[in-house]
């Protein structure tokens, strides 16, 4: 690794940190200025208990001294502190565990996005305007225009519910299997048409009709050239596509019941829990910021000719 590199990679390490804690600020202060707290819903709570519970949690303190504790915490501890709601978890524990369910749903998700985007991709780009081209076109096109929520409880209602084949819940790993598609469907379309129109692109350049009028084979043509610089720009989109299909499972986990990260962060909105909504955000953003990082860093290896600045 060069010094040009490495000074590349630092950098873009303290503008991942900045933009983290660019999140934690805002989102802090945000929350704090919403009307209403975490225990006035609670039933059976006089005001007396009410204050004993914000003493409690620290929320009794001015919102700057709060902050700034948080931030230590943070930093010298990785402590997130406990959950409001779930008395006596704390929040970083009820975040890996819904992680754990979270992670497999969106690598497994763009695993299959990435291979089969890639080839539909592949393969409508050299069958150009051909019958398999418009076919692919035309069922990415419904894909890409049909949300998440709508694809989910289509394939809730035919599988789950019509033909009873698979379970509603996705708390099994026979349950995960409708999740898994419904999350995989638009980042596949996504890529197929990504892919076709960059392997179109890089099908019509000058190297490519040199390398014909050499004798090359179509296979090396196709693997060796076309396939290999039409990657770059889905490069571009599989890091935030792994991030997004993680962080953006909110309404897919809530459909399909999945244990997850979406689960625990809806619920944490709406009972107004602090310390979980806080823990999730920053999660959510720290792995979008390396996954933007690693995609940056990708580029490099993929073509050398990328200059890094």
């Amino acid at each position: 690794m060069n010094s040009k590199m490495t000074f590349y990679i630092l950098k873009r390490i303290f503008l991942a940190i900045f933009t983290v804690w660019v999140v934690i600020t805002v989102t802090f202060f945000v929350m704090h200025a919403v009307p209403g707290g975490p225990f006035v819903g609670e039933k059976a709570t006089t005001p007396a208990v009410q204050a004993a519970m914000e003493a409690k949690y620290g929320l009794d303190k001015p919102v700057m001294e709060q902050y700034f504790t948080y931030l230590k915490d943070i930093v010298t501890k990785f402590d997130f502190g406990p959950s409001l709601k779930q008395r006596g978890r704390m929040v970083i524990d009820i975040i890996f565990d819904g992680m754990k369910t979270s992670m497999v749903l969106g690598l497994i998700a763009a695993g299959i996005s990435a291979l089969f985007g890639i080839l539909l991709g592949a393969v409508a780009a050299l069958r150009r305007n051909k019958l398999i081209d418009r076919i692919i076109m035309v069922i990415t096109t419904a894909f890409v225009s049909m949300p998440s929520f709508i694809m989910g409880s289509l394939l809730l209602a035919l599988f789950a519910i019509e033909l009873q084949i698979l379970p509603a819940n996705g708390s099994t790993p026979a349950g995960l299997i409708l999740p898994i598609v419904t999350l995989a469907l638009y980042p596949m379309a996504y890529i197929t048409r990504l892919t076709r129109s960059s392997m179109l692109d890089v099908l019509g350049q000058d190297y490519i009709r040199t390398a014909k009028a050499k004798g090359v084979s179509g296979r090396d043509i196709i693997f060796g050239h076309a396939l290999k610089n039409s990657l770059i720009p889905v490069i571009t989109y599989l890091g935030p596509m792994l991030a997004y299909i993680v962080t953006g499972s909110l309404v897919v986990e809530q459909i399909f019941a999945v244990p997850g990260i979406g689960r625990a962060f809806v619920s944490s909105i709406t009972n107004r829990d602090y310390p979980m909504i806080m823990g999730t955000t920053i999660i959510l953003a720290a792995l979008i910021v390396i996954m933007n990082l690693v995609t940056d860093i990708l580029y490099k290896l993929v073509d050398p000719r990328i200059t890094l600045e």
